[in-house]
């Protein structure tokens, strides 16, 4: 199968296909887009890597319907689940859009929701980034041959490349989780007082545990040697004051020698008379 029949097979229009094959290195008609600012393109190109255009995955999907128990702290997995595939299809595109221009990877990486006012429990989930191509030899791409992609900005990139690693993917976890009311004579015992409610405060804890150990995971699927930049959202949605999303986002990363390690800053002692 080829570049543009796994594009075409993946939900990328006709249209977009014919876009990104006149942003093809080579082509005639070549002129690369982009979304980064022009201190992160000099920054990107000073790293080794040129621009070759915006790409980017869409995906509108119906959210079901997952109702929690009224007195229960409990996840909503089917909701979970929903969340998650959805920004999964978008980020497969998005990067099936990079693999048509020959990229070895994916910068500025913005992950959005909107949701639709032609249906209540429609939302359309975008992936959008600059696919990159390094002007040096080497092994960017990652262990499942496709091209990184990274939410850092074009400092952030710079920076992380001088330092000696380099981005593996972004990495995500969701939970969507249903927070218990509170029984109507503990609510009014709070009333007038500075207390702790424990069973917000575990609802809250658990919620962010699964989002970030679901991260986690995946930068361990990607042998990932960490994760930088890591955002913890909580997305209330159309759901109610009880229902809410945890999301946890960040890029994996990898040295790029087996024995690297980050030089110790030099101290420098001022001068003195004596």
């Amino acid at each position: 199968m080829t570049t543009d029949e796994q594009g075409l097979a993946l939900g990328i229009p006709e249209d977009a296909m014919r876009r990104l094959a006149e942003m093809r290195p080579g082509s005639a008609k070549a002129l690369f887009t982009s979304d980064l600012t022009v201190n992160e393109f000099l920054l990107v190109r000073e790293a080794g890597f040129l621009p070759l255009g915006l790409v980017l995955g869409s995906s509108i999907y119906h959210v079901g319907i997952q109702v929690g128990r009224w007195g229960k702290n409990m996840e909503l997995d089917t909701l979970s689940q929903a969340m998650y595939h959805a920004r999964e299809l978008a980020m497969t595109r998005m990067e099936a859009e990079a693999d048509a221009l020959g990229a070895d990877g994916i910068v500025g990486v913005r992950l959005e929701i909107e949701f639709k006012e032609f249906g209540n429990d429609l939302a359309e989930f975008i992936a959008v980034g600059t696919a990159v191509k390094s002007e040096q030899a080497g092994k960017w791409r990652n262990d499942e041959g496709k091209p990184f992609t990274s939410d850092l900005s074009g400092q952030d990139f710079w920076t992380l490349l001088q330092s000696g690693y380099a981005p593996l993917g972004m990495v995500m976890g969701s939970c969507v989780y249903h927070i218990a009311h509170q029984r109507g004579l503990a609510a009014l015992g709070n009333v007038g007082r500075n207390v702790e409610i424990p069973q917000f405060t575990e609802a809250l804890y658990d919620a962010r545990e699964l989002a970030m150990s679901r991260m986690q995971a995946e930068a361990e699927q990607l042998h990932a040697e960490g994760i930088v930049g890591v955002q913890l959202l909580s997305l209330p949605h159309r759901w109610g004051g009880h229902t809410t999303e945890f999301f946890a986002i960040g890029t994996a990363v990898r040295p790029l020698r087996a024995d690297h390690t980050i030089a110790a800053p030099q101290l420098v002692l001022p001068l003195t008379d004596g």
